[in-house]
């Protein structure tokens, strides 16, 4: 298992990275949240995380990410969670109470759907804030809603209670330069600003310092924080 002397050089690293990032686009690093993206690793892990400072993680499965938010609640770490893949509307409820940030809002049927199961899953009426997650280079393989879509859901999202939009959220497509995906970070940023959205989830490992410049307001990272993934 990853310690945490082992993990605190890696995030310093990171927090180094983002702050250089900010410099050159003449940004103020602390309006840049990192996500650690804890998937494949065990909540001791993310234990060991937040030890190192720590506060936001990121999943992307419901399977994995309910036990470790719930492990988290009940030894009382200060964990944000965030949910970043996609939600299938029949893990709505599993997912609910234990979501802090939602990344991939793609459809209005997931909005009927939260809608629904939300006065059960959330008592108090807490609110869900989410990102609307959009296709910006229109991966077959990849799941999000396209550019002209975001109005629609944005309406549809924006008429319930419940959900706090807070901006948008891509995936960039793989590239061996980061450089090659920065048309896509200023894609977002430029669909974001056309519908009043002022955050940004965009970035991770390979290109979170391109994203970082082009306006990023979330990073998700986890190869850089936590290494490879586990098996």
């Amino acid at each position: 298992m990853t310690t945490p002397t082992a993990l605190a050089p890696r995030i310093a690293e990171v927090r180094r990275r983002i702050e250089a990032a900010c410099a050159r686009a003449g940004r103020r690093a602390d309006k840049v949240t990192l996500v650690a993206v804890s998937k494949t690793y065990p909540a001791e892990t993310v234990g060991e995380a937040v030890a190192s400072g720590l506060t936001a993680f990121g999943e992307n499965r419901a399977q994995e990410f309910v036990p470790k938010a719930q492990a988290a609640r009940e030894r009382g770490w200060a964990a944000e969670w965030h949910f970043i893949g996609h939600l299938q509307r029949n893990k709505v409820r599993e997912v609910l109470p234990y979501v802090d940030v939602l990344h991939s809002l793609d459809s209005e049927r997931l909005v009927r759907e939260i809608v629904a199961r939300a006065p059960e899953a959330r008592p108090g009426h807490r609110r869900v804030k989410c990102f609307l997650e959009v296709n910006v280079a229109g991966e077959s393989q990849k799941e999000g809603i396209a550019p002209s879509e975001v109005g629609p859901l944005l309406e549809a999202a924006r008429a319930e209670e419940i959900l706090d939009v807070r901006g948008l959220m891509t995936v960039a497509p793989r590239a061996e330069d980061p450089e090659q995906v920065r048309p896509v970070f200023v894609a977002l940023r430029e669909l974001a600003a056309e519908h009043g959205l002022a955050e940004l989830s965009m970035g991770m490992t390979d290109d979170f310092e391109v994203a970082i410049e082009e306006g990023a307001t979330l990073v998700r990272v986890g190869r850089a924080i936590f290494g490879d993934r586990l098996a």
